[in-house]
Formats: structure tokens, C-alpha cells, sequence
């Protein structure tokens, strides 16, 4: 039984499987990215996710607001068909979380470790993962181990997605 306040706490993007173009695009320039979770209600999660863009640190701030399955959540997007329904996948709390993201008929998998590098295990388990959703190793990003912000002044919050 997963609790939302299980997930609480600093999360490293390791690995990202999408056929998003603009990953593909952008795959020689990712940037080290690091999550922040909050629980602040016992059940939904406020999430503020810290990036570089162009030199820059920012921070985008979201809200997966709770579904009705467990470790199910909705992350309303801006406009017409902006939903985002996150699963978590698979996590021991302590070390890794592989979480689905499903929009319209994409579907795009992430894994966060609670340091950045996880065990060969946990890369195995989602590798596994990405090809049980019809994913391949050539829509699968690797994210830098170094360069994280930790923070963003208030000229560089977004809310939504980035």
C-alpha cells in the first residue's frame, strides 16, 4: 500500500523513456534535474522540479492532485486535453520510483532515485519497464549525475509544465 507521504522528499531524475520530440531533439543537452516532493494535505503532492534551462536555474511547480486508486494521481495540464494521469509504477521508498505518465495515448515512463545513480537492479527493472510499455532503448534519456540546482530566485518559478 503505497502512502502519498512515502514519496515526501528530494528525488534525482536518472532516466526518462518518451517518444516526446522535443526529448529527442534536446537529448545532447539534458540537464540534471532534481524533484522535490511535498505532501501537503496527507494525500495530494506538490511537486517543485529544479532545472537548467539555458544556463538558468529554474523551478516548476506542479500538483498531482490524488485519484481514486492508490498511487494513482492527476496532474491537470493548461487547456483542452492538458491531463496527465501519474502512476506510481514501482518504488521502495528509499532508494527509486518509476513512475508512468500518461497523456491522451502517450505514455512516457520516469525514473527518480533518492541519490543520483541507482543499482544496476533498479536500471534493469526499468529498462524492463520501458519495453513492457512498447518502449525501446532509443527513446530512452539518461540524465547528467552532476549540475543539479537546488533552488530558483522568483524571477524563474513557473507553475505548470516545462
Amino acid at each position: 500500500h503505497l502512502s502519498a507521504m512515502q514519496l515526501a522528499g528530494k528525488w534525482f531524475l536518472v532516466g526518462m523513456a518518451s517518444r516526446c520530440s522535443y526529448l529527442a531533439e534536446h537529448s545532447h543537452r539534458l540537464e540534471a534535474t532534481v524533484m522535490t516532493v511535498t505532501v501537503p494535505d496527507g494525500q495530494s503532492l506538490a511537486i517543485s522540479t529544479f532545472r537548467k534551462l539555458d544556463g538558468m536555474c529554474w523551478e516548476i511547480r506542479q500538483r498531482y492532485l490524488p485519484a481514486r486508486t492508490h498511487g494513482r494521481f492527476l496532474l491537470k495540464g493548461r487547456g483542452y486535453g492538458g491531463k496527465v494521469d501519474v502512476v506510481v509504477g514501482e518504488t521502495d521508498h528509499s532508494s527509486y520510483a518509476i513512475l508512468y505518465y500518461q497523456k491522451g495515448r502517450s505514455i512516457s515512463v520516469k525514473l527518480y532515485g533518492r541519490t543520483s545513480g541507482v543499482s544496476d537492479a533498479v536500471a534493469e527493472e526499468f529498462e524492463q519497464r520501458v519495453r513492457a510499455v512498447g518502449l525501446s532503448e532509443d527513446v530512452t534519456y539518461y540524465f547528467p549525475t552532476y549540475g543539479f540546482c537546488d533552488s530558483a530566485d522568483e524571477f524563474h518559478i513557473l507553475d505548470g509544465e516545462l
